[in-house]
């Protein structure tokens, strides 16, 4: 929404806040694009909006998966005697679920900005910033397959014994998975739509984070309410004085942040 390509997405670079969700730090390599918003499909209710029997607000269409069918269900105002008549049977969930067309479909972010500049972290460049071919907004996506690999599988999927072969690895290794841990498929799947190395055929490379929010993956998240939802773990503080603890170990130092 703000149109900044980041380029230096890695564990290093996310921070958790008090309140578990977490946010980026380090913007020195980000590029600041002019973003013109684009509606790619719009919502059209197939429920007659002069029909007043039927409320349809915006806290609850949210997702499908998210939607309260009390939400959908008639309203049945109060008559007389005379006008009443055998309630209807209710309509099975899936009936009600259909009368909602998705949201309103948004595109807003940078896909079409091109940059030539040499950026970020070996084992997380993207192979057209490698190869010097100018490159967008989709190797964001590319680093965010990394970044979902290393937190699977405690590392990157390229690394070499040193920059150099790393890049060689980046631009002319497949992609491959560890046979443990175990990973569903559906993870495996975003990944490797992710890291594919021609940024045309990466996903998210035409509709940005719309795609990715798609994904199966991610098919328990409610997107709209995110910021309101409580993180699986809220971290506490180690100590009450705060700051950094230091602790003496051998001929190293263990610090530990938070």
């Amino acid at each position: 929404m703000l149109g900044i390509i980041y380029r230096d997405l890695k564990p290093e670079n996310v921070l958790v806040r008090e309140d578990g969700h977490i946010m980026l730090s380090d913007f020195d390599l980000s590029l600041r694009c002019a973003v013109n918003p684009k509606l790619v499909r719009s919502a059209n209710p197939t429920v007659d909006p002069k029909n007043s029997n039927y409320c349809i607000q915006p806290s609850c269409v949210v997702q499908p998966a998210c939607i309260q069918p009390s939400c959908f269900v008639p309203r049945f105002m109060s008559k007389s005697k005379k006008d009443k008549k055998p309630k209807p049977k209710s309509k099975p969930k899936t009936e009600i679920y259909n009368q909602v067309s998705p949201l309103p479909e948004l595109i807003a972010e940078p896909t079409s900005a091109r940059s030539m500049s040499f950026v970020g972290t070996h084992e997380y460049l993207a192979p057209e910033i490698i190869k010097g071919e100018g490159h967008g907004s989709a190797v964001d996506w590319w680093t965010f397959g990394i970044f979902l690999y290393e937190l699977l599988y405690g590392k990157t999927p390229f690394k070499g014994n040193g920059n150099r072969a790393t890049l060689f690895n980046v631009v002319g290794q497949p992609l491959r998975f560890p046979d443990t841990p175990g990973v569903s498929f559906a993870a495996r799947d975003l990944i490797r739509g992710l890291l594919v190395k021609e940024p045309q055929h990466r996903l998210a490379y035409r509709r940005g984070a719309t795609e990715i929010k798609q994904h199966p993956f991610f098919q328990s998240v409610n997107w709209a309410l995110i910021r309101c939802a409580t993180p699986p773990d809220v971290p506490g503080p180690s100590m009450e004085n705060g700051g950094v603890d230091v602790k003496p170990s051998g001929n190293y130092l263990e610090i530990d942040f938070f």
